[in-house]
């Protein structure tokens, strides 16, 4: 006769393994799936089981059919529900997407939960899931560099001081000057772009918010000057006023392009902003692209991507410095050519 012990251990096995509905596990599946571990019961004595611990966790039951389907309640909190491959296999793709943005300090934090989405698929491999790991990838549009390394105790510290709203004392190594000052920062926000981490932050007694590159950050201590708390800012609203997309203007722009088909096909699926018009393809197979988009030079540079599959047309400033862009790039290359032709001879 089973112990008291070993009871309790089923029940929170069998806890551990019912999903949050909508997802759900079939009596003859949790009786399955305890055998695997051990746990020798019949169809009856689950059922029982449930029952009992339906008086005390927010369990559901679809009794329309048999075997019985239980689930927990979707709102339900708690580690408890076991992942299901869906999940499992979406934490695998985050934690591959992840690691091209965030640094592994971060990535560490969340380690628990991505070990487990790969427990639980590793341990599905006799059910044909052997070549998961070679079934999924996810990849960054366009070149991705490596995350910036910063050190555990800085992004500690950054979190905390952003968090619990407090002013920091930091050594940062300047780039434009080249060496390593001190500030007194008072964080507001905390933004990752590409591949890099920046704190936005007031400086000593300034009221502007600037960015600083955490990687940069040498040195991080508590500070006992008094917190210059920004009530009125918000990292939306700051981004949206062109702060990491180096703004021409503050107000957006109508970009109207030739694009080929190809382009055509991407941005109908993956528009370039929620105003944007694609024209049906003119006797060449171009399509004309009209959009309102930031007058920024990050969209410029996204341009500048697709080469010859895309003809700007509308604003002239953008079209002539495209124009002016590509000339100085045909120097280049042509004025570097005449020197490797010039020692070869």
């Amino acid at each position: 006769m089973a112990s008291q012990h070993d009871t309790l251990i089923r029940y929170i096995t069998m806890l551990q393994l019912i999903p949050r509905a909508p997802h759900f596990k079939a009596t003859t599946t949790l009786r399955d799936l305890l055998a695997e571990r051990g746990f020798q019961v019949n169809l009856r004595s689950i059922q029982r089981d449930l029952d009992k611990m339906s008086l005390y966790f927010p369990l559901q039951c679809n009794d329309q059919s048999r075997p019985y389907r239980w689930s927990f309640d979707a709102n339900y909190k708690s580690n408890l529900p076991a992942l299901d491959t869906a999940t499992a296999l979406t934490l695998v793709l985050a934690e591959e997407y992840l690691k091209s943005l965030l640094p592994q300090i971060a990535i560490d934090r969340l380690s628990a939960q991505f070990e487990g989405a790969r427990k639980l698929l590793n341990g599905l491999q006799e059910n044909g899931y052997a070549n998961w790991p070679h079934q999924v990838r996810a990849i960054p549009n366009g070149k991705a560099l490596l995350p910036a390394v910063i050190l555990p105790a800085i992004w500690q510290g950054v979190s905390d001081a952003l968090l619990e709203r407090h002013a920091i004392e930091v050594q940062y190594l300047s780039r434009q000057q080249e060496e390593v000052k001190s500030f007194t920062l008072h964080p507001q926000g905390l933004v990752v772009r590409h591949s890099v981490s920046y704190l936005l932050a007031t400086v000593n007694d300034y009221d502007d918010v600037r960015q600083f590159a955490l990687h940069r950050i040498q040195a991080l201590s508590a500070s006992a000057v008094p917190y210059n708390n920004q009530l009125n800012f918000s990292v939306e609203k700051y981004i949206a006023e062109g702060a990491f997309g180096y703004p021409l203007a503050e107000q957006a722009t109508e970009l109207v392009a030739k694009i080929d088909k190809a382009m055509a096909w991407l941005l109908a699926e993956t528009p370039i902003s929620q105003q944007q018009v694609l024209s049906k393809p003119d006797a060449n197979g171009w399509v004309t692209l009209t959009a309102t988009v930031p007058n920024d030079q990050q969209t410029q540079w996204w341009i500048l991507g697709f080469g010859a599959r895309i003809q700007v047309l509308k604003p002239s400033s953008w079209r002539e410095a495209i124009i002016e862009q590509t000339q100085q790039m045909r120097e280049l290359y042509e004025s570097t050519e005449l020197k490797t032709n010039s020692a070869n001879t």
